[in-house]
């Protein structure tokens, strides 16, 4: 082999050697890149689980507030509910008319407890179900009879048999009325 050979084989050498790096470069860059995107995927994944997992957050919390709020907001429903047959029986008593003297201030002071446990029950929230002259209403009133009477049109209270009572927006007993047919 005489030195020029030698040089076009070095030549080669070195070109074949030059590829053989640039192949294993290129090589390496795709598979960085490969794996750059692959990274990236994983974090966008874990970006959408956060904001999936912040957003279930946010609304339980806001769930909570609001079962909170309507706890609080009716939380002396079961004790008005247990007042209301009282609050009757004071009623039906204070109809009674009295016939001896010595009954009179009894009438009055059973008038002044009946009056302040009116008003600690508004304060409560608690209202009466407006009824005689209303249009029936299933969701307020529970019609017990149903008469006919020109003085009133269809489906119109014309008589309240029992109060209904409502807790700020929520009724928590119907009245018992009649209506016009």
């Amino acid at each position: 082999m005489n030195k020029e050979e030698m040089t076009q084989d070095q030549t080669e050498t070195e070109i074949h050697d030059e590829e053989v790096v640039e192949d294993s470069v290129e090589e390496s860059l795709t598979e960085e890149q490969q794996r750059m995107q692959e990274l990236e995927a994983k974090l966008e994944e874990a970006n959408q689980k956060n904001l999936r997992l912040q957003a279930d957050y946010d609304n339980f919390r806001r769930r909570t507030r609001e079962e909170q709020a309507a706890s609080l907001k009716y939380k002396s429903q079961s004790l008005l509910e247990q007042l209301l047959p009282a609050l009757d029986n004071f009623e039906r008593a204070l109809k009674t008319e009295a016939t001896h003297e010595q009954a009179k201030p009894l009438i009055q002071g059973m008038e002044m407890v009946y009056r302040q446990l009116v008003e600690a029950l508004k304060q409560e929230g608690l209202s009466e179900v407006p009824t005689v002259g209303e249009t029936f209403d299933p969701n307020m009133h529970q019609a017990v009879m149903q008469v006919e009477d020109s003085e009133y049109e269809s489906n119109t209270v014309i008589e309240e048999l029992q109060k209904g009572y409502m807790l700020k927006d929520r009724v928590i007993r119907p009245a018992m009325v009649k209506v016009n047919a």
